[in-house]
């Protein structure tokens, strides 16, 4: 079965409103095994989207619309959908009652009259309920192709997907989807394709595909059977064959993130950390504290921007600071170390670098970042040359903080 999208909203084209919805009903969608050729985002505007809709009537089984199902002129959705189909609009009873309900629910007295708008509903078509808004969504389903609406607000469309479009396509799918992700980390997206080409170019079920991270690489192995358990024997089999290949890259099996499976290594140990950093200023810290509970294995960290804070708090021997600078080798190494020693911690982790725009010079250039490790005393240090702007180099200077540390964590 192939379905399409279309996404609907003037908003969208201008860049107002980011398209995360697009995201989200790809992967349900694929997860279910549904092919998806193209997506598509248009105005409000019924001439365009009729041709939109004329083009998914070509080529797919389903078409998907998003958005436009608000109380206002420019909410043409339906009434376009109806128009494309052939069918009249009609005010229907069950849509009205849920919206009355709605209102009722919420003690809003003061209602406005182009809500009932969003009561009418092209004949034929099965009302989906809509309890985090008052836009209900719809299925249409005519002998060339089937029309679904959801709501554009991402909170409302989920919660639709998930209780009427995903159960949809279960029905009327004569197989089941499984698939599998490992999550690597030392190696970039061209090196594990390149090691894996013959299983990605000759496997047809299971399937594999690589996709890039920051500083990581997924591997999404999918598989079609009968039934979930006859994918995922399938699944596992070729794993076997993928691990053989990349195992010795693979940090994960499972939907945790590194910082995830960092924390479960300190637990496991019974193992604490702190952080100690200069020009990500806390980020490091927040990518531990971000994650419920971890209370029992993050103490504390440090965010010292200055030359005067490394040397107060951490303890940096200001002649270190002077001959060699705040972004070196010593300098994270002695973070580390100092980190791990005043807080009690086993590990530590550091960061110092440039992260720009300006502050570069030919022998520190911007992007150049030290990461320092100790763990029960074993210290290690780390050069990286991360391209992009602040904000990049700053996220990637984390990201790579934790990969040294899994590093180290793993050696010890």
């Amino acid at each position: 079965m192939v379905a399409e999208l279309i996404f609907v909203g003037t908003e969208l084209l201008l860049g107002d409103i980011v398209n995360t919805n697009a995201q989200y009903i790809s992967k349900g969608l694929a997860d279910l095994g549904i092919s998806i050729y193209f997506i598509t985002t248009v105005g409000d505007n019924e001439e365009r989207l009729l041709s939109c809709l004329d083009q998914a009537k070509k080529r797919a089984d389903v078409v998907i619309l998003s958005g436009g199902l608000g109380p206002t002129p420019d909410d043409i959705t339906k009434e376009t959908v109806a128009k494309h189909a052939g069918r009249k609009m009609y005010l229907d009873a069950e849509a009205m009652a849920v919206l009355n309900r709605y209102f009722t629910k919420r003690k809003i007295t003061r209602r406005t009259s182009n809500n009932e708008k969003q009561a009418y509903m092209p004949e034929g078509a099965v009302l989906w309920d809509n309890p985090n808004g008052t836009a209900p969504g719809m299925c249409l389903e005519t002998p060339e192709i089937v029309y679904m609406t959801v709501p554009g607000p991402p909170v409302e469309m989920k919660l639709m997907f998930e209780d009427y479009v995903k159960p949809y396509f279960e029905v009327h799918t004569n197989h089941t989807i499984a698939s599998k992700t490992l999550k690597l980390i030392g190696i970039g997206e061209s090196s594990a394709a390149d090691m894996l080409k013959d299983l990605m170019e000759e496997s047809e079920n299971p399937t594999l595909a690589p996709y890039a991270k920051t500083a990581e690489v997924h591997l999404r192995m999918t598989a079609k059977g009968e039934t979930k358990a006859e994918a995922m024997k399938l699944i596992d089999a070729f794993e076997k064959q993928v691990k053989e290949k990349v195992g010795t890259y693979i940090y994960c099996e499972d939907d945790r993130e590194l910082t995830d499976v960092i924390i479960d290594k300190l637990r496991d140990r019974k193992m604490t950390v702190a952080t100690a950093e200069s020009c990500t200023g806390g980020m490091l810290s927040s990518a531990f504290v971000d994650k419920a509970g971890v209370s029992d294995v993050f103490i504390n960290g440090w965010v010292t921007y200055s030359n005067e804070a490394k040397a107060k708090m951490l303890g940096v021997p200001v002649e270190i600071l002077e001959s060699v600078g705040a972004v070196s080798e010593e300098t994270a190494s002695i973070m580390a170390e100092n980190a791990a020693s005043l807080s009690g911690a086993e590990a530590a982790v550091a960061i110092t670098g440039i992260a720009g725009p300006g502050g570069g010079t030919d022998l520190k250039p911007v992007g150049l970042v030290y990461i320092g490790v100790c763990v029960n005393g074993k210290k290690s240090v780390a050069e990286y040359h991360l391209p992009g702007n602040r904000s990049k180099v700053r996220e990637n200077a984390v990201k790579y903080a934790l990969i040294e540390l899994m590093k180290v964590l793993d050696e010890v």
